[in-house]
């Protein structure tokens, strides 16, 4: 039988501190929703002491019915000199109404009494009252030993005395907080052995990516024992990030064998990492080990051919494990037999060796010589595909484009766009104010086109990059403008290139609407 270990997640209240991070309470409450339904066994959802509306978050909180959570409360030991009952963090605590409170004290002699200013006794007085007061009401205890691993490198006897003092106050597990995030793998597991073999308690890892080892020091703590792993959901935290959950639950899980949450849910991990970072507003790395939007991208054709041979060649699990898929990258070294696949979603009896194959790779070759890449832009390589087997019809027609721009530049919407267009013999001409050239003409060929198409009202523009080619030829140089937008449904991406970057960016727009409008005659 598989070891279970227990997911703790930070995203709430760790992940906060990262740079950018300002969850709602309404945030919260749906990102406790989509943990709980991976199967996360507790939820760190605030510090009530320093954030006062968590304690609305909290009280919210007890209406939603969780299946595998319980939520947790975080705070600090009480303060030197005062009773627990008496310390108003500690109240806080107490306030939230948490089955589990997470309690944090310095393990670190160093931290007792340069920081806090305290007796190193005073501070075992600190965790052993401050975790026996919240025992003797009924409450889950965990003991997050900050800095232990600094701490037990410097003074190993008094690092074991602070976990000893919480451990006999009744804690139910203690964590090992790897705080500054720079020790290593084999550290880790040697410093989390000895305390597992020492206390018969459960014992946590909480690691810090300063050293981007985070994760492979989580995995190391638990192969030297540790029954719990504490991190952010998808790895963002103060300075460089948590321990990455999304990571490190498929490593324990799919190579390990441990058991972190339920096996059915193991699908759902990619759209669970999708929708946290739009809840975080934050964009999701394409290269993010297995959830990734790269996670299984392929773009050389030797690796290509050898994926399509066997998947096993260049994939260390199926993508479909964890909810991802598989992408072949489209550019000029991917070889005939990408461009064969792509080209056989349209016309499956075209073969490897005919004209149509040849005259796709060389067309692809001469606009990738010209600065273009279809790597982020699929929905351009596709028209592409479609231009050459003659399925292209194209939605509209320009007539007319004009940009008109104020200087100097004024707040709000300052540009202008003049737009004429003809649809199936008929024309439309409209304008539309924008904060900028490219949003001002993407208002007004939408507001041209949705005369003709209505579904057009539910594309917007998600992300807009510029790339300068070559600057030796400084404002002469040609850019790459790269568009993505969405329908609410679907995601897609698109292309222009030029030394004109209005040019460019009608291009790729252009081409975004197409994609759309094309959408009902894909196969």
């Amino acid at each position: 039988m598989s070891k279970t270990i227990q997911i703790y997640d930070s995203t709430l209240r760790d992940g906060a501190q990262a740079q950018g991070i300002s969850f709602s309470i309404n945030d919260k409450l749906k990102i406790v929703q989509i943990l709980d339904a991976l199967g996360f066994a507790r939820i760190e959802a605030g510090n009530p002491g320093s954030n006062p509306k968590d304690l609305e978050f909290f009280e919210r909180v007890k209406s939603i019915r969780l299946r595998h959570a319980r939520i947790a409360a975080f705070g600090s030991t009480r303060r030197k000199n005062i009773a627990a009952a008496e310390d108003k963090n500690v109240l806080s605590l107490l306030d939230a109404g948490t089955d589990v409170v997470c309690v944090f004290g310095k393990s670190w002699d160093f931290h007792v009494t340069e920081v806090l200013s305290a007796a190193l006794d005073e501070n075992l007085a600190m965790i052993y009252d401050t975790v026996k007061f919240f025992k003797e009401r009924g409450k889950e205890v965990v003991f997050d030993a900050e800095h232990f691993y600094d701490g037990y490198k410097r003074n190993p006897e008094y690092a074991l005395k602070t976990l000893e003092a919480a451990a006999e106050a009744g804690a139910d597990s203690l964590a090992l907080c790897e705080t500054n995030g720079g020790a290593f793998p084999m550290e880790v597991y040697e410093i989390t052995k000895t305390v597992c073999d020492k206390f018969p308690l459960p014992i946590g890892v909480h690691c810090h990516n300063d050293g981007g080892m985070a994760v492979a020091n989580s995995v190391m703590g638990v192969q030297a024992g540790a029954a719990s792993v504490q991190g952010v959901f998808i790895g963002f935290g103060e300075r460089c990030g948590n321990a990455n959950l999304s990571t490190i639950i498929p490593n324990l899980q799919l190579k390990l064998g441990y058991k972190c949450i339920p096996q059915e849910q193991m699908h759902n991990l990619t759209s669970a990492a999708y929708a946290v970072a739009e809840l975080s507003n934050v964009q999701l790395a394409d290269g993010e080990p297995y959830v990734g939007r790269c996670a299984f991208a392929h773009k050389g054709g030797m690796h290509i051919d050898a994926v399509v041979k066997s998947r096993a060649s260049y994939e260390h699990i199926e993508p479909e494990t964890v909810g991802n898929e598989r992408r072949v990258l489209t550019s000029e070294v991917s070889g005939r037999s990408t461009i064969l696949k792509k080209i056989q979603d349209f016309d499956p009896d075209i073969t490897k060796d005919s004209k149509t194959a040849e005259a796709v790779l060389q067309t692809l070759k001469s606009m990738e010589h010209k600065g273009y890449q279809f790597e982020a832009a699929e929905a351009s390589f596709e028209l592409l595909i479609r231009k050459q087997l003659g399925l292209y019809k194209p939605s509209f027609e320009l007539l007319n484009l004009k940009i008109i721009g104020e200087q100097p530049y004024a707040q709000g919407q300052s540009v202008s766009a003049m737009i004429k267009v003809i649809v199936d013999g008929k024309t439309e001409m409209t304008a539309a104010e924008g904060d900028g050239p490219v949003n001002a003409l993407d208002k007004a060929l939408r507001k041209a086109l949705e005369v003709f198409y209505p579904e057009l009202s539910s594309v917007h523009l998600t992300d807009y990059k510029v790339r300068v080619l070559d600057s030796r030829y400084a404002t002469a140089s040609a850019v790459r403008v790269l568009i993505e937008s969405s329908d609410g449904e679907e995601s897609w991406g698109t292309i222009g290139v030029s030394p004109d970057i209005i040019e460019a960016s009608w291009l790729a727009l252009a081409d975004s609407i197409e994609y759309k409008l094309n959408k009902s005659t894909r196969p």
